[in-house]
């Protein structure tokens, strides 16, 4: 809790401290995947790539409850120091790396430090903020996120186009050593400390066990067979390691994830649903700039304008989404959402080689407007549908599958447009097979601004390429329908129906 209450001018700039933090990891997702083809153009392993957001969200989704409680513990300054110290150290070793696979356990120490920033910068925005306050601040921490979701991917593709892909790590440094200075300066808090179990041993079987998953997805058919012993053991290793974390979370006293969440039918739809929500977006944030630039033949800031086409759907949608829910319940308006990601679907399903990038543009701006509606409902229900006392815990069930949702997107949606492409580069003709390099790195050619090489090979791979990515484009399409039929779970209330609902049965903490 704070010391003493700070001054006005002292909020402000511990406000605006905290909001360049959120800038951070809000830009973080964007400005990646807008130079993932010239980093992988730079590094090779094209198959490993979706791991650099995969592990990046395990880690932050299962660190997220972890921070909560040492922030109750030892006082929300040093956590979000130490939280915002380990992400920029992730940057910078991620700027430095020398391959994909250093680059993916760097990104991996980015998302142990991204999982503390967001949760205890607005556990302080409470700490120092009134209930009546609240509303008008929470105002500026969304523009945070609709403000970094925009300029994100423009920023990623000026910085690949005219600087280095280095730099979209580099340029966290000036911006988190700004908003660690505002903190250290202006924030003072004497600590009532709260003495918590923290579960370190059903995170640890969580993360191991979507690890193991994840790894068999991205591997199979390209690492091993599917089928094969190692796929069948990682497999097997990963189911294991989740069904233990099960029984250590019925046992455990603070649980990392309460499993009574998960018991009600309204959560569990509101949850897979916003899994759903978490897949699609992953889907398209990570494929579409390689699309964009490797079938389209467009630039990096124009793939990074067509990815910003979503982020300002989204907001957009987001925003009307309390006007909808109002009138026609929580479940109608998710539905609403569902419906025009399924159209937005289909809309990339028809995207080609001849496709041009407004085309592709258009559909991520219909897909945002869906998602945006889908995501906002369905946080609002799983609030309104419990008392005060649970509301925080399954808020937080609710950004963890979504977070679980994007982890696992990114590995299925990899897998799929590995399969694909290993299939059409393995039938290439056979003076188009002695120019390209083995494996899947043959994709990293139609990406860049000096392509060497003959044009019947640069046409060839842009076109496997285009058909490993369509996998994907249909897989999306599969996703908004799933996530349709999961919100359909959910039983229909209006808003006073809900409020005045009895809170749902959970055993006590």
């Amino acid at each position: 809790m704070p010391k003493a209450a700070p001054t006005s001018a002292h909020r402000t700039s511990i406000l605006v401290g905290l909001m360049m933090m959120m800038g951070l990891t809000a830009m973080d997702s964007t400005i990646v995947a807008t130079a993932i083809p010239n980093i992988v153009h730079d590094l090779g392993g094209f198959s490993l790539f979706p791991w650099v957001f995969s592990l990046y969200l395990l880690a932050q989704a299962v660190t997220v409850p972890i921070y909560g409680k040492l922030a109750d513990q030892y006082g929300r300054k040093p956590v979000l120091m130490f939280a915002a110290l380990l992400f920029l150290l992730g940057s910078i070793l991620s700027g430095l790396s020398w391959g994909m696979v250093p680059l993916v356990v760097f990104r991996g120490i980015q998302g142990l430090g991204a999982g503390g920033i967001l949760p205890i910068a607005t556990t302080v925005v409470g700490d120092l903020y009134s209930v009546e306050e609240r509303a008008r601040i929470q105002g500026f921490l969304s523009s945070v996120w609709g403000i970094s979701a925009v300029i994100g991917p423009a920023i990623g593709g000026l910085l690949v186009q005219f600087a280095s892909w280095h730099w979209i790590f580099y340029i966290n440094m000036p911006l988190g050593a700004a908003a660690l200075w505002q903190i250290q300066s202006y924030l003072h808090e004497e600590v009532a400390h709260r003495r918590h179990r923290i579960d370190f041993q059903g995170s640890a079987l969580l993360l191991a066990g979507m690890v193991l998953i994840i790894l068999d997805l991205l591997e199979g058919g390209v690492g091993w067979r599917w089928g094969s012993a190692p796929s069948v053991l990682v497999m097997a290793a990963g189911i294991l390691s989740l069904t233990a974390f099960v029984v250590v979370e019925i046992r455990a006293k603070e649980p990392v994830l309460p499993l009574w969440v998960f018991q009600d039918r309204f959560l569990v739809g509101a949850n897979l649903g916003s899994m759903m929500v978490g897949l699609m977006s992953i889907g398209l944030s990570s494929f579409l700039p390689t699309f964009v630039q490797g079938v389209q033949g467009a630039t990096p800031l124009i793939a990074g304008f067509a990815l910003a086409a979503m982020s300002i759907g989204w907001p957009l949608s987001s925003s009307q989404a309390g006007k909808l829910y109002l009138r026609v319940g929580f479940q109608r308006t998710a539905l609403v959402g569902g419906v025009i990601a399924v159209i937005a679907s289909l809309l990339f399903a028809s995207l080609s080689v001849g496709s041009t990038p407004p085309e592709a543009a258009a559909a991520s701006f219909v897909l945002g407007s869906g998602l945006g509606l889908m995501s906002t409902s369905l946080v609002v229900a799983v609030q309104a549908s419990v008392d005060w006392s649970r509301r925080g815990v399954v808020t937080g069930a609710n950004m963890f599958t979504r977070n679980v949702g994007s982890a696992v997107g990114a590995a299925v949606f990899g897998s799929i447009l590995n399969g694909r492409l290993l299939d059409r580069l393995s039938r290439a003709p056979g003076h188009v097979r002695a120019a390209l390099p083995s494996g899947l790195d043959a994709a990293s050619l139609s990406v860049g601004s000096h392509l060497h090489i003959p044009p019947a090979v640069h046409a060839f791979v842009a076109s496997a390429l285009d058909f490993g990515i369509h996998g994907v484009f249909l897989a999306l399409l599969a996703a908004a329908v799933l996530g349709v039929l999961m919100v359909m779970i959910m039983p229909h209330q209006t808003v006073g129906e809900s409020a005045a609902a009895t809170p749902r049965a959970a055993p006590d903490d």
